[in-house]
């Protein structure tokens, strides 16, 4: 096996072994410890990879965001108008708003801990990331004549992220008020982007 081939297959071997471990225990429980005996790896070949628990909490904010980007492109492969991607992204907004979702706790727990630089530098990268790829699904469209030229990418994807990341905040937040429907938020976002 190359090496290559070996680092890919020991980062998600820690990325799987990673969202197990949250999804029963929480991050605040993780060791790196619970990472060794899980995944199977030694303590030496996890620190390889990472310096904390923190970085592959980091690295599990990224993987998600690079599945949506995964599945929106190849959804535009498939189906370049604008019903197709759209609801691609659509589908994934009741993730925003579930307190259990992985990302949303991985979020919380590294928003807790932003003084640290490395935490920081990792909310950073996953906020701008963030809005990279949706200024790009904005401009996938724009090109493909879907959404309209007079939409400012840049401020709808800012706007988007703004939004999305505030979703993700209130989950964790308990309150009697409802929820925001992905309805209405495939709406609202809908709406942004064909300029009604």
């Amino acid at each position: 096996m190359k090496q290559e081939e070996r680092r890919q297959q020991t980062t998600q071997l820690l990325l799987d072994t990673t969202k197990s471990l949250i999804h029963e225990k929480g991050c605040e429980a993780i060791t790196m410890k619970d990472l060794m005996e899980r995944s199977g790896l030694s303590k030496g070949a996890i620190f390889h990879y990472i310096k904390s628990k923190d970085e592959i909490f980091a690295w599990v904010l990224q993987d998600r965001l690079e599945e949506t980007n995964r599945q929106f492109i190849g959804e535009v492969a498939v189906n370049p108008n604008f019903t197709g991607p759209m609801q691609r992204i659509a589908d994934r907004f009741t993730e925003l708003t579930n307190p259990e979702d992985i990302t949303n706790k991985v979020l919380m727990y590294l928003l807790g801990k932003e003084e640290q630089p490395l935490v920081a530098d990792a909310l950073r990268q996953y906020y701008e990331r963030s809005v990279i790829l949706s200024k790009e699904w904005i401009t996938t469209g724009q090109q493909a004549g879907v959404i309209p030229d007079s939409i400012d990418a840049d401020q709808v994807a800012e706007m988007f992220v703004l939004l999305t990341t505030g979703l993700r905040v209130r989950s964790t937040i308990p309150t009697s008020l409802p929820p925001l429907s992905t309805h209405a938020l495939t709406a609202l976002m809908t709406a942004s982007l064909i300029g009604k």
